[in-house]
């Protein structure tokens, strides 16, 4: 199309914005409620004619046959007339019946029309009897997202294979919430589901075809939508094939199959987002084809998920979910582009979230990924959302400062929008002078502003946190503090957490709030550059202009990479690059405009899940650039190892049409043109907040700035949708583009921490600053999770790459736990029990010392559980055990660490009598492999490799995979490398003796929420006892003295024969676990929440008492993941927070000598006096995520014939208890098999306050009981079928 206007909509959640470019290429702008109503203030009323002066910028006739709808001043609707006729120069809307309610404040009005044709024809000036003429439009909608999250897309039944039906719903097997006891599932987006009869193998071989009849209740009268997902269709897509011509015969017409929506191996997310399409691709039709009918003869792309357009017909449910987002994306590229700049990060600060994303010249993308609680398996832009944005609720919760995560959303809005609203992050800037009311699109009120501060401060004073008296300036900069800093961390998951660094990087600011907050934001994260475009406030709408139409396309591969490989997928480059080059043909993209198809490949080591996309290159083989880019994410390369192709990705990319991505001016006025004038000096000024003290600050607005001329900070810069604040040690200058370009400098500690209410304090018997109690918080807490993400990406083993078998945590100078990162709950109370053994083994600790160790009796779990910690000393180094090699170390004097940091991950193999170092049957400590006593890995820089091969060698059952382990060790002393740096950085920012300080303030404001927790409870004895499968008896008695508890499991059974027991770390751990979930509060898990509780554990069962050897000593691997179960059971009991969980986590193992493998699986959740049970969770104790079945068949020679929740096992009652899982497992080659798992005899999982107890779990090999624990040898055909506990029931059952 040529010669007519174009249209460029990001359609929001609240609102719609709209760029429009005339024929003259003049860019105007238009906002207004996602909704279509367009609201007004009713100026005065006189018979049938309401007037309001903001109604003269209308079009003449604009609102001619709208409803009109006069409110309250509680927007309470008074009356509704229709608008007869309307004059934008009286300002006056006529109505077809007289006003009967004078005391009528405003009004709305309500065209019918869709946001975006109520903006073009806006835009258009059109009367509303005029047709529109032909455009051309690009937008980006919410309406998909918007069904998604309210659960209100489209009847969905989902067709599956037989046995398959349920796991969507088990999905990976893991819990949202660590120390919720009342788990809440994501809500399913289909509403039946019906099992097919059918088989494909891996390989892709029919195994059993499907019937020719599908069951009579899946009707086009029933259902509108049908998602077709069968296990490995990937492979062969024949099966769906066949069912969707069935269906399409029986009369639906909207089919999803999974084989074409996301062609890829991982049958659960393909699952999930194959429903997904399936949900809201009704929605969207009808929603296109309404957008369609009022443009007729109109070209239509919508933005997608990957930042391309496509036509209106094609877009579709599972593309949707990131369409206005990806404009944003795309906006900020092309202004850092503009710009010079190559590398930018996206800072899209809304007023509910924060969107961050990273440019390196392409895009981010990720292969899958989960929104509202679905899991997606189609490429999208990589995105960061953060609950913190301009609406985010701040107060204090007794103990400790918070911002976010929730809103005050646009109704009833921050408090000074006075309508009863809450102090958000907007009040702040309002009242600190960053954001001015005089230049508010309305009225504000200060006065709301300065009353919640002030309940606020009474509120804090009165719990001991402040004065009386402490100026309100500084809690409000202090709580700005908090909301800048969530957002740093949000922007060093894009960054840091992946490899890159920021100070590298641009700061593109945009959206509503992100430029009162872009130079702290910056300044934080070491960023010179910020850039504000002139579309800033509406920059997702602009980059919508600014997208070119891409078409991706993929398909599994799943082989070795060499030459054959190569060739294979040469091949199918061809045929998908002429697939895609032909759709982005067919949406009117001229041929020179098409980029040759371009390829990348998801590439992984052989063993391992993680892949990495690399990109086809001239300079490098795929090889080469793989082990290049895993070398600099990973810190490592593995030359002989094997690397595997996981997938290929064509994508062909049409450019936008001439003139299109020129478009960088700035916006128009209502004349036409850009107003200058000919200096930047401001007249205007304004006391601003900042740093602690009041400031003045320069006034400007945009339009007033001539191009190249410089502004010293401070300064705030008003904008018609947004304000930009220009803080102290920064410069702004307009480009020639219009770009606002900050450098931001480097400033003191003092203004970069932006103050605080008092001075850091160096005493710890002094009040914490609330501000820096919950930074400190932040930033420990930021410090864990980092180490983990270390973890991950450089560790070998599937058990922690995959399944998160592992914890991080921070610990202060007398080894007590600070913060952790936890995955696992039953490391949780364990490690600090390591790192004070380890300091009692070696009080002779130096810089660059790193310490290794398994022992249970030392504070370890069970042997795969591997403890390395590194002291941290403030002026000392430490060498990874990766390199080594020396590094220079700066030999202090300090006699003591400041610090701990350690982490915990299973090893998949440690040795052992049975392959995966989880024998059912141990009887002592050496049979479940080799005992690693505590032991320098690396001292004084350097690496005790050789020693540590040696050990993990030796012995009568030594580890059956020590380059593994060896590689996972070097992995784990990396991660606390990194978080030694962190930590050496943040004493660098304020001073050790600071951070030591705030590390055991953090512990007590968690004893004090403890002890507040414990007072609540009545004072006397709550005694329970419960049974192993043997009889075995644990009994606990919990006394509650005022804030205080004591814990006695006095009577509980002596040591055990075999592996149960428990040692006294995996105690104290269920104990803290069961604390933390009774106190059920946003609290940090720390050595505090225990200093009330004092635990009584005689030797025997809970507290083995070691022997001189191994040998002599008491077996305990299954006391870390059996017996911790129960403990957790017996003291929830007690205390009668929950009915039992299924109290085991059915550990399995199978292999032969080439290959061995582990899991946990899944049960019920017990009820509790609020909630039923969950089914097919995981719980307490554990959290590990389950193989994908798609995977675990291509892997290893088993089949799965069913995974499915088993149905009525949870205990009845008021709130039932959750249900277990079955899991049929056939093997296909001769395997060792052993299983570890409780709650499979008469002493089921129990019920509270009369509910039923839950069915205890069993397990089956071709139909004959093998009891709870086995090893076995199976051959080919075997079929193992286990089912899982269900949860007990809570309350009597009510009669039906």
């Amino acid at each position: 199309m040529s010669n007519c206007w174009e249209f460029w909509i990001d359609v929001g959640g609240t609102f719609t914005d709209c760029i429009a470019v005339t024929l003259d290429g003049t860019l105007l702008q238009f906002k207004t409620l996602s909704s279509g109503i367009t609201k007004g203030t009713i100026d005065s009323a006189d018979g049938s004619t309401i007037r309001d002066g903001l109604r003269k910028a209308d079009p003449p006739g604009f609102w001619v046959g709208a409803d009109c709808r006069l409110l309250s001043v509680s927007g309470q609707v008074l009356q509704t007339a229709k608008v007869v006729d309307f004059s934008p120069a009286s300002r006056d809307l006529i109505l077809d019946s007289p006003v009967q309610q004078l005391n009528a404040a405003s009004y709305e009005l309500d065209a019918g029309l869709l946001a975006p044709i109520l903006a073009i024809r806006w835009l258009l000036q059109l009367p509303a009897e005029a047709k529109c003429p032909p455009v051309r439009v690009r937008f980006g909608t919410t309406r998909g997202t918007n069904a998604l999250l309210t659960r209100t897309g489209a009847r969905t039944a989902l067709v599956t294979t037989k046995g398959f039906g349920d796991v969507p719903l088990i999905g990976n097997q893991d819990r949202p919430s660590l120390f919720d006891l009342n788990i809440r599932k994501p809500e399913p987006l289909f509403s039946h589901v019906f099992e097919i009869d059918e088989r494909i193998s891996t390989e892709g071989n029919v195994l059993k075809s499907p019937p020719e009849i599908l069951p009579d209740e899946l009707q086009p009268t029933n259902f509108d939508s049908v998602a077709v997902c069968f296990m490995n269709a990937y492979r062969n897509p024949v099966h769906e094939q066949f069912v969707e011509g069935l269906l399409r015969n029986r009369g639906f017409s909207e089919i999803s199959c999974s084989s074409e929506v996301s062609p890829l191996i991982r049958f659960v997310p393909r699952c999930d987002t194959t429903v997904l399409d399936a949900y809201l691709n009704p929605v969207l039709r009808q929603y296109m084809n309404e957008v369609r009918s009022h443009l007729p003869g109109s070209e239509i792309q919508v933005m997608t998920s990957t930042g391309g357009l496509v036509d209106s017909h094609s877009f579709r449910g599972r593309d949707c979910i990131l369409s206005g987002p990806a404009g944003g994306i795309v906006g900020f590229s092309k202004v850092a582009e503009s710009e010079g700049c190559r590398n930018a990060i996206g800072f899209d600060m809304g007023g509910t979230s924060t969107d961050v994303a990273r440019y390196d010249g392409r895009f981010e993308f990720e292969t899958e990924t989960t929104k509202a609680g679905v899991r997606i398996l189609t490429p999208t832009l990589a995105i960061e959302t953060v609950a913190a944005g301009g609406g985010s609720i701040c107060g204090f919760d007794g103990t400790r400062l918070f911002v976010g995560p929730q809103s005050a959303g646009a109704s009833p809005g921050p408090a000074c929008y006075g309508a009863g609203g809450p102090l958000t992050v907007t009040d702040l800037n309002v009242f600190l002078g960053r954001v001015l009311s005089e230049h508010f699109p309305f009225q504000l009120n200060n006065q709301a502003i300065e009353q919640q501060l002030l309940d606020l401060r009474s509120e804090m004073a009165k719990a001991g946190a402040i004065q009386h008296d402490s100026p309100l300036q500084e809690i409000a900069e202090g709580l700005l503090q908090l909301a800048n800093d969530n957002m740093v961390q949000a922007i060093r998951k894009v960054s840091v957490a992946k490899g890159y660094h920021p100070t590298d990087y641009a700061l593109v600011s945009f959206g509503g709030a992100g430029g009162q907050h872009a130079c702290s934001i910056a300044r934080n994260l070491g960023i010179r550059t910020v850039l504000i475009h002139p579309f800033a406030g509406i920059l997702s709408a602009y980059g919508m202009g600014q997208a070119d139409v891409r078409v991706i396309r993929q398909s599994s591969v799943l082989q070795l990479l060499n030459e054959t490989t190569l060739q294979h997928i040469a091949a199918l480059k061809a045929e998908l690059g002429a697939n895609a080059e032909q759709e982005v043909r067919d949406q009117g993209i001229p041929q020179p405009s098409i980029q040759p198809a371009t390829l990348s490949l998801q590439l992984r080591y052989v063993g391992t899940d993680s892949a990495l996309t690399i990109a086809a290159s001239d300079n490098m083989t795929f090889r080469e650039a793989f082990e290049v880019e895993h070398e600099r994410l990973f810190g490592y390369r593995r030359p002989s190892k094997q690397i595997e192709v996981a997938a290929m990705t064509v994508e062909s990319i049409g450019k936008a049409g001439p003139g299109t991505t020129a478009f960088s001016a700035q916006p128009a006025d209502n004349s036409g043109t850009v107003a200058h004038i000919s200096n930047a000096a401001s007249t205007e000024f304004k006391k601003v907040w900042f740093a602690g003290q009041s400031i003045k600050s320069q006034i400007f607005t945009r339009q007033s700035i001539p191009q190249n001329h410089p502004i010293d900070g401070p300064a705030i810069i008003c904008e018609p949708t947004s304000t930009v604040f220009i803080e102290p040690g920064c410069s702004a200058v307009v480009s020639n583009r219009g770009t606002i370009k900050i450098t931001v400098n480097s400033v003191s500690n003092a203004q970069n921490s932006a103050q605080h209410f008092v001075p850091p304090n160096t005493k710890r018997d002094v009040a914490p600053d609330p501000v820096l109690l919950e930074v400190f918080n932040n930033q420990f807490v930021s410090i864990a999770e980092q180490m983990g993400e270390t973890l991950r990406r450089t560790s070998t083993s599937t058990n922690v790459r995959e399944r998160l078998d592992f914890s991080c945590a921070l610990f202060d100078s007398e080894g007590k736990l600070v913060v952790n990162a936890p995955h696992v709950p039953v490391h949780l109370g364990a490690m600090g029990e390591t790192v004070r053994a380890i300091m009692c083994d070696h009080p002779d600790m130096q810089p660059g010392d790193v310490f290794v160790t398994n022992d249970p009796y030392r504070g370890g779990s069970h042997l795969p559980d591997v403890t390395v910690i590194t002291p941290v000393f403030v002026c000392g180094s430490a060498a990874t055990f990766v390199k080594n090699q020396d590094k220079d170390l700066d030999r202090s004097n300090d006699a003591k660490p400041a610090f701990f940091v350690a982490n915990r991950a299973h090893h998949a193999e440690i040795g052992g009598i049975v392959p995966g170092s989880m024998p059912p049957f141990s009887r002592n400590l050496s049979e479940e492999g080799v005992l690693i006593r505590s032991q320098r890995l690396v001292s004084k820089g350097r690496s005790h490799e050789t020693q540590m091969r040696r050990l993990l060698s030796s012995g009568s059952f030594p580890s059956r995979s020590v380059e593994d382990n060896l590689a996972d060790l070097a992995a784990q002393a990396a991660a606390n490398e990194a978080g030694m740096r962190l930590l050496k950085e943040l004493c660098s920012k304020h001073s050790v003796k600071t951070v030591q300080n705030y590390m055991q303030h953090i512990q007590a404001a968690a004893e004090k929420k403890m002890r507040l927790c414990l007072s609540l409870l009545e004072d006397r004895s709550y005694a329970f006892q419960d049974s192993l499968d043997d009889g075995t008896t644990i009994k606990v008695d919990i006394t509650i003295d005022g804030d205080k508890a004591t814990v006695d499991f006095t009577g509980t059974d002596g040591v055990h024969p075999g592996n149960l027991n428990a040692n006294l770390a995996i105690t104290t751990s269920a104990v803290l676990y069961c604390f933390r979930c009774l106190l059920n509060q946003r609290v940090p898990l720390n050595a505090g929440v225990l200093s009330p509780v004092k635990i009584i554990v005689p030797p025997g069962l809970l507290n083995p008492q070691p022997g001189h050897s191994p040998e002599k000593s008491p077996a305990v691997v299954g006391g870390n993941v059996e017996t911790s179960q129960r403990i957790v059971d017996v003291v929830l009991g007690a205390l009668n927070l929950a009915a039992a969980s299924q109290g085991t986590m059915n550990n399995l193992t199978f292999g032969d000598g080439t290959f061995g493998y582990y899991e946990t699986i899944c049960g019920g959740a017990g009820a509790t006096a609020i909630s039923n049970g969950a089914d097919a969770v995981h719980t307490h104790m554990t959290n590990t995520r389950l193989t994908d079945p798609e995977v675990m068949e291509q892997r290893y020679p088993i089949r799965i014939r069913q995974f499915s929740i088993r149905q009525h096992s949870g205990g009845a009652g008021r709130f039932s208890g959750g249900n277990g899982i079955i899991r049929e497992l056939e093997f296909l080659r001769p395997l060792q098999v052993s299983m570890l798992s409780l709650r499979r005899g008469k002493n089921a999982p129990y019920g509270i306050d009369g509910g039923q107890p839950g069915l205890p779990g069993s397990n089956l090999i071709d139909g004959a009981d093998v009891g709870g624990s086995f090893s076995r040898r199976l051959d080919s055909g075997d079929i193992l079928r286990i089912a899982t506990p269900g949860g007990g029931g809570c309350g009597i059952p009510q009669k039906e």
